[in-house]
């Protein structure tokens, strides 16, 4: 059966689910995993309430209606998780903050449900593993619900320097749920609109940089890099070992801080994870933590409509006894040609380490392969954009080869040098600045043709943890907030990201105006 074929017969049997009454009527929109936690804990809801809610809002909005093309396939097994989530519960076994809540995860991570992995290629649409990626075992362990698959730019924005974010040839072009003809941003733009959408309380990401923070800004939502190391990579599609990290995407702070509290833990598959310690990074937030907080505010060149929304997020913090040190912008000379260097690199020993372990279903088993495979179906793999940094990545020499080596020392010392210097000047434990502009116009023609500001960069190649945060609309758009810190100073921009949203209180919902012409506000 084609991908198509597949998502539609999905989405028809989730139709025919929703359409038999459930038990319970349950308004999903807007609610947050303590809204819906709080109600399971009092029999309100159910589990499988939940779920068919979900279902059903997915069945009316994400092919129709708005047609949002935020999920990819949905998991015929969410409502037999349900019910045995919900029967656990009935026996006086609650796992935690997570128990019966449904959850989406983004497609170039693999679960063991019977719906494939495809990083929103048709190379990989037999990519039926049957195993967890560790990330998805211990949020199956903390009583999430496995939802379904959400839609991707096609292996995650890797491809071509000329791609339109959020399109894949598996799942189409996924639609900003504020302005539909804007950009929902890449890679894990699925998770981001479908969160935006309600069609799930919280999603996972993946990051190599941009990839969490750029759709949650974009669709208005919370969006968390976690410190590399802090979350496996084990059974994700791969583009880099040094900067590939999974994360959080949800409507709060807190939420994001549960997610991550399950997510979060040592992988002996993943030696990057050795020293990750679990710790519930819910549990020290508190909406006065900014007081006496010195912070570090970086301001890059931003639209001035932009730089309004900043300051008055800056106000936030002042209000909230917050110390705001402005910083000088360092000069990082080089950076991004190295970090290209280093992924490319590891984009080919990688994948093709993946490809290896895929089913013998799957025909293409390195990356020249899928070059090959996308050359022979252009019309279905390339009707928009080629594959130029496919190609580039397998001229490179491995993980051995000094040029590679030389980018890496390079690269990493130059992005840790920066935010550390930053944060040194400001003597500060956090730094600020917004973390992208307004969502651009989704183009088939030119592609992506975003300007800036961006606050991905370093952090993504330092390894160190970034957290989004709404901080307002332009033109209905939404922008976000970025706090960063240090290496394994992700509670510390989790505490101070909770305290500015408790008090700013930035985040609108989506409108789903065709444009922004049609929806400014």
């Amino acid at each position: 059966m084609r991908v198509a074929q597949r998502w539609l017969a999905a989405t028809l049997a989730v139709a025919v689910m929703a359409s038999g009454a459930p038990a319970r009527q349950v308004a999903v929109e807007e609610q947050s995993i303590d809204a819906l936690r709080a109600m399971l804990a009092t029999g309100r809801i159910s589990s499988v309430d939940l779920v068919r809610a979900y279902q059903a809002r997915i069945a009316r909005m994400d092919r129709n209606g708005p047609r949002l093309r935020a999920v990819i396939a949905l998991n015929p097994d969410a409502l037999a998780q349900a019910k045995a989530l919900d029967a656990e519960r009935k026996a006086g076994r609650v796992r935690g903050d997570l128990h019966g809540i449904p959850v989406l995860i983004k497609d170039n991570i693999e679960t063991l449900d019977p719906v494939p992995t495809t990083a929103g290629s048709l190379a990989l649409a037999d990519n039926l593993t049957r195993r967890d990626a560790p990330v998805v075992a211990r949020l199956r362990a903390a009583g999430a619900v496995i939802l379904g698959k959400t839609n991707l730019s096609e292996w995650a924005n890797i491809r071509s320097t000329r791609s339109m974010s959020g399109w894949s040839a598996v799942g189409g072009l996924v639609r900003n749920p504020y302005a539909l003809d804007r950009t929902a941003c890449g890679s894990s733009s699925g998770s981001g609109a479908a969160v935006a959408a309600s069609f799930a309380a919280a999603a996972v990401g993946t990051e190599t940089d941009g990839s969490i923070v750029c759709p949650s800004a974009m669709n208005g939502l919370v969006g968390m890099k976690p410190s590399i190391g802090l979350v496996s990579r084990t059974h994700v599609v791969p583009i880099s070992h040094s900067q590939d990290t999974p994360g959080p995407m949800a409507r709060s702070v807190r939420d994001v801080a549960v997610m991550l509290t399950a997510m979060a833990g040592a992988d002996p598959a993943d030696p990057a994870t050795a020293a990750a310690v679990p710790r519930d990074f819910a549990a020290g937030l508190s909406a006065q933590a900014l007081s006496g907080m010195r912070i570090a505010v970086r301001r890059p060149d931003m639209p001035r409509a932009v730089a309004a929304r900043f300051d008055a997020a800056l106000q936030v913090l002042r209000d909230a006894e917050a110390i705001l040190v402005p910083v000088t912008e360092p000069k990082v000379d080089g950076i991004g040609e190295a970090e290209l260097v280093v992924l490319l690199t590891e984009l080919k020993a990688d994948l093709n380490a993946y490809l290896a372990s895929t089913p013998p279903a799957v025909t293409t088993r390195t990356l020249d392969q899928v070059i090959a495979f996308n050359a022979a179906r252009p019309a279905a793999e390339m009707p928009f954009f080629e594959q130029e940094l496919f190609v580039q990545a397998t001229t490179t020499h491995g993980l051995d080869d000094p040029a590679y080596k030389a980018a890496r020392a390079k690269s990493l010392a130059a992005a840790r040098g920066a935010i550390d210097g930053m944060l040194r000047e400001a003597h500060a434990h956090v730094l600020v600045e917004p973390s992208y502009g307004p969502a651009w116009p989704s183009d088939p023609v030119h592609g992506d043709q975003y300007n800036g500001p961006s606050a991905s960069q370093w952090p993504a190649i330092a390894g160190y943890p970034h957290l989004t945060v709404p901080m307002g609309l332009v033109l209905g758009l939404p922008v976000g907030l970025s706090f960063v810190a240090a290496r394994d100073g992700d509670a510390v921009v989790l505490k101070a990201g909770y305290a500015y949203e408790q008090r700013a209180q930035a985040r609108e919902r989506p409108g789903y105006a065709s444009s922004v012409e049609a929806g400014a506000r």
